[in-house]
C-alpha cells in the first residue's frame, strides 16, 4: 500500500502498520497500568484525570511528580535503544550487531564511571556516558575502516573493543573508593529510579531530531542490505549513508545510556521481535522503537512489582530476558 502526498510517497505494509498500532496500545497501556501501581494505588481514572491537568491535587503530586516522569522516561529511554539497535543489526547484517556487542554501551559506560569517580554530579555521569559512547564510536570505526567498513569488520572490532572496555571498567572499580564504586556499581546496572523529567526531555528532544534522520536512511540501510555492490548500482553513497548511520545510531544509544544507565539487551531483542511480528525482510525502525518502548517499560514494571516490596533495578530484568532471548536465538538459528 502506497499513500502520496504531493510529490512525496510512503509505502505501508499492513501487517508493519498494524503490528504497529498494537505496539503503540501496548505501550500506552502498560504506561497507564505502571503509573496506576505501587505503595499508594491511583485507579485508572484518576491517572487519566491527573494527566489531562483534571486530577486531585494528591493524584496530581503522584502522577505527574514521581510516577510520570519515571514511566515517560522508560518509554522514551526503549525507543532511543530499540531504534539505534535496529541501525546496527541493519548497518552488520548480523542480529548480534547491537551496541552491547559492539563497544558503544561499554564505552558509555566507562565514561560513565570515570565521572562517578572524578566526583561528578548527575548531569557529568549523563556528559560522560555520551562522550565515552561517542569516543568509543570513532575509534571502533575508524579501525574497522578499510576501503570501506564491512559488516563483519565492524562487529568483529567491537567485539575486541568491548571486551578492553568492560577490563578498564572492571579496573576504575577496583581501583576506586568503596563509595563511588557502589555508586557506580548501581549506575551500571541501569535503572530508571528517582528519573524526573530533568532525564526525560533530552531524550526526547534527541529522538525528535535523530527518529527523522533513521527515517531518511531507511531506505538507503535496505539497499545496503544487499551488498555494498548492489547498493552502489542504484546509486546509494554507501560509506555516507553508513557514516551517517552510524553517527545516528551512536548518539541514540548515548543519550539512552545517559538517561537510565547502560541498560543491556533492549537494543538486542527489540528489533529482533519487532521484524518477527512483522515478517518484514529487515528491521524496521518505527516498530523497533515501540517494541523497545514496551519491553523496558514492562521490564520496568516486573522489576517493581514482583518481588514486592523489595524494587530491582530495570537492567536486571531485561538481563534475564535478554540472556533468555539469545540462548533461544542462536539455538533456533544455529550460529
Amino acid at each position: 500500500m502506497t499513500v502520496r502526498v504531493g510529490p512525496w510517497s510512503v509505502r505501508l505494509a499492513p501487517r508493519a502498520l498494524l503490528t504497529g498500532v498494537l505496539l503503540l496500545l501496548v505501550a500506552c497501556a502498560v504506561a497507564v497500568v505502571a503509573i496506576s501501581t505501587g505503595e499508594f494505588t491511583v485507579p485508572v481514572p484518576d491517572v487519566l484525570a491527573a494527566l489531562f491537568g483534571e486530577g486531585t491535587p494528591v493524584a496530581e503530586l503522584i502522577v505527574g511528580k514521581l510516577r510520570a516522569p519515571r514511566v515517560v522516561t522508560g518509554l522514551l529511554v526503549g525507543a532511543a535503544f530499540g531504534v539505534s539497535g535496529a541501525i546496527f543489526q541493519s548497518l552488520t547484517r548480523n542480529p548480534l550487531g547491537s551496541p552491547d556487542f559492539i563497544g558503544f554501551t561499554a564505552g558509555a559506560s566507562t565514561g560513565g564511571i570515570i565521572a562517578v569517580v572524578a566526583g561528578g554530579s548527575a548531569m557529568a555521569v549523563a556528559g560522560g556516558a555520551l562522550t565515552g559512547c561517542v569516543i568509543t564510536a570513532l575509534l571502533v570505526y575508524g579501525m574497522a575502516f578499510r576501503r570501506g567498513v564491512q559488516g563483519y569488520r565492524l562487529v568483529l572490532v567491537g567485539i575486541g573493543a568491548n571486551a578492553l572496555l568492560l577490563a578498564v571498567n572492571s579496573y576504575l572499580l577496583t581501583r576506586a573508593n568503596i563509595n563511588d564504586a557502589a555508586t557506580a556499581g548501581a549506575w551500571l546496572t541501569g535503572s530508571l529510579g528517582g528519573r524526573g523529567w530533568e532525564h526525560a526531555i533530552p531524550v526526547a528532544l534527541a529522538l525528535a531530531v535523530l527518529l527523522p534522520v533513521g527515517a531518511s536512511l531507511a531506505r538507503p540501510l535496505r539497499m545496503i542490505e544487499m551488498g555494498d555492490d548492489a547498493a552502489r548500482s542504484m546509486g546509494i553513497g554507501v560509506e555516507r549513508v553508513r557514516a551517517a548511520a552510524v553517527v545516528t545510531g551512536v548518539l541514540l544509544c548515548g543519550v539512552a545510556v545517559a538517561a537510565a544507565g547502560p541498560v543491556v539487551f533492549v537494543a538486542l531483542a527489540a528489533p529482533q521481535l519487532a521484524r518477527r511480528l512483522t515478517r518484514s525482510p529487515g528491521v524496521t525502525l518505527a516498530s523497533s522503537a515501540l517494541m523497545g518502548a514496551v519491553l523496558l517499560t514492562v521490564s520496568d514494571l516486573a522489576a517493581q512489582r514482583v518481588l514486592a516490596p523489595t524494587q530491582l533495578p530495570v537492567g536486571v530484568v531485561t538481563a534475564a530476558i535478554g540472556g533468555t532471548y539469545l540462548a533461544l536465538l542462536l539455538r533456533k538459528d544455529r550460529y
